[in-house]
């Protein structure tokens, strides 16, 4: 057992962040940004989601919504697509080069988070499923498509700024 925590806490490489998404409000499009302001305990800056989790007690799990690019290429072609624009996907922040998936511990009293360029530290929540609108804007089977590959949930554990070209690593907590 001890030999599994050590590897957890040993990725074999640091992420890149590749995209940034905000969506001010219900309905509306998400808008790509080069840098967005993450605050602590509510989310990214003028993000629907930051004025939600403003109301949840202790801010909520869902502050941040992160997608892994290298599942982009597999979405697109489970539904006979070239490609996927991840503004319609409707997650916050596009991750490359790091299994998003084990940078959350899998052991409640072993603490992973994620760093995101100098300041933000951000605590992976749980996984982000899809909902019934991926269907509308991916076409028929685009809910399925993303089964399993929906990214994650985070909360901002530290606020700053975030850049795209930001490195992202594991760090313990």
């Amino acid at each position: 057992m001890v030999e599994i925590r050590r590897l957890i806490e040993a990725p074999p490489r640091t992420g890149c962040l590749d995209a940034i998404f905000v969506r001010p409000a219900r309905g509306t499009p998400a808008q790509a940004f080069q840098e967005a302001l993450a605050i602590e305990g509510r989310g990214l800056f003028g993000d629907r989601s930051a004025n939600k989790a403003s109301r949840a007690p202790g801010g909520g799990k869902r502050q941040v919504t992160l997608i892994q690019a290298e599942h982009l290429p597999l979405i697109a072609a489970w539904l006979g697509k070239r490609s996927i624009d991840p503004a319609l996907l409707r997650r916050n922040l596009v991750v490359s080069g790091l299994n998003l998936i084990g940078a959350r511990s899998p052991f409640p009293d072993q603490r992973l988070l994620l760093r995101v360029g100098e300041e933000v530290v951000l605590e992976l929540t749980g996984p982000c499923d899809p909902c019934s609108k991926m269907e509308a804007v991916l076409g028929p089977g685009g809910y399925n498509a993303m089964r399993g590959h929906g990214g994650m949930t985070a909360r901002v554990l530290q606020g700053g700024t975030l850049r795209m070209g930001d490195e992202v690593r594991v760090v313990g907590g």
